[in-house]
């Protein structure tokens, strides 16, 4: 018999696999490419008619790099072209998006504590909002206001700022800072298939057709080339949020979420700086420590009381605590995973519920129904080591449980 929710488990696990190796890749091109460009020595007048070179050396050889303003006289046969890196991150962190907050809306993206709406219509929201991102930032680039790029920058931090409150009153804090990420994914991957690339092959069409190209193709696609390497630390917070409930459950999410886009800006101008043979600004990592400072205690300044054990499940997860066996189950869960997820836990060393999955009530239990079944029915990933000694019968107990509810 195929077990649907372990297959689908793994096709979770696949996709999550793909998307950080294509997102790998496509930092490391984005980091590198950037870093290369800002340490070009522009100051030699090459007889290629280049407009800088730099030496470097990487694994036992030596690598001559000359960068062309426009285009070189003649288009070589075997140009490398780095896009598919940025496609496949989105498209595999879209369909992430898909298996895990639109067919788990229930328990990941709706929270009727925050907006009481239905899941059809969380969906839209989420996906209209993602869409409507790119086009207006496309639209400001576009316009005479995104001439002067310091201001441009400032401005979209306030649009970050923005939605970033705003996704926190429409989501959980976990999908609220999730899509903050995916919005700002979106845009850097919708500036690599509609500018960058579209410029590139103008270039490259007008080069091959004998034409001088116009140099404001590669000062658009160098802007949000720009653009995109100071929006990528702050996506990859973002991303990783949803396994720090310090970071997504706090009161103060919204701006947690907007600091952390400081604070990529400040690193990267940390290296930026030094690929210019600019200086070192050192200062840059105490703004960043004293910022990072600043949201350790934005996270835990007035938690949200917790509720009480008696708290009954409602919802899509009311399911799981009619279903038969659920008194059973609780008192297992009671007495072997309460002592650490819950609101004061009862294990030595621990301040606060790991994931910040509460089992120390009935509606915590509903809740969290399908976690429980994959790591303490269908494998022994929980308790960790099996500290608090599960039975193997126990384990049976959640399985029948949990399968049960989904008859």
């Amino acid at each position: 018999m195929i077990n649907f929710i372990a297959m689908e488990a793994w096709v979770e696990f696949a996709v999550r696999w793909v998307h950080v190796i294509t997102g790998i890749a496509w930092i490391g091109s984005s980091f590198y490419f950037i870093a290369l460009d800002l340490g070009l020595h522009r100051d030699r007048n090459l007889a290629s008619g280049a407009d800088g070179e730099e030496w470097q050396v990487h694994g036992g050889g030596f690598y001559h790099i000359q960068k062309y303003l426009i285009a070189p006289s003649q288009m070589p046969g075997d140009l490398v072209w780095f896009k598919w890196e940025s496609y496949a991150t989105w498209l595999s962190g879209f369909a992430m998006l898909v298996l895990v907050y639109y067919l788990g809306a229930e328990f990941y993206l709706v929270d009727p504590e925050v907006l009481d709406i239905p899941i059809w219509g969380a969906i839209l929201i989420s996906l209209l909002s993602l869409s409507i991102g790119w086009l207006s930032y496309d639209w400001l680039c576009k316009s005479k206001f995104g001439e002067d790029n310091t201001r441009l920058m400032l401005f979209l931090f306030g649009v970050l700022v923005v939605m970033a409150w705003g996704y926190t009153q429409v989501f959980s804090g976990r999908a609220a800072l999730l899509h903050l990420g995916a919005f700002t994914a979106s845009i850097m991957t919708a500036n690599v298939f509609f500018i960058i690339m579209p410029n590139q092959r103008i270039v490259v069409a007008d080069l091959k057709a004998g034409r001088i190209p116009d140099a404001k193709y590669g000062k658009i696609a160098k802007q949000r080339s720009t653009h995109n390497n100071y929006l990528t630390l702050p996506v990859l917070f973002l991303m990783l949020s949803n396994h720090y409930p310090l970071a997504f459950a706090s009161e103060y999410n919204w701006l947690i979420a907007s600091l952390v886009f400081l604070m990529g800006v400040s690193i990267r101008h940390y290296f930026n700086s030094v690929h210019a043979r600019k200086g070192s600004p050192h200062w840059t990592w105490l703004v960043t420590a004293l910022l990072f400072l600043a949201i350790m205690w934005l996270s835990t300044a007035n938690l949200p009381g917790e509720a009480d054990m008696d708290a009954e499940a409602t919802g899509p997860s009311a399911k799981y605590a009619q279903a038969e066996g659920f008194a059973e189950v609780q008192d297992i869960v009671l007495g072997r995973c309460s002592m650490c997820h819950s609101a004061e836990p009862g294990y030595e060393g621990l301040h606060w519920a790991p994931k910040g999955v509460h089992l120390d009530s009935a509606r915590g239990i509903a809740q969290n129904a399908k976690a429980i079944y994959l790591q303490a029915g269908l494998s022994r990933a929980m308790p960790p080591a099996n500290l608090s000694f599960m039975e193997d019968g126990e384990r049976e107990a959640i399985r029948r449980w949990f399968e049960a509810a989904g008859s």
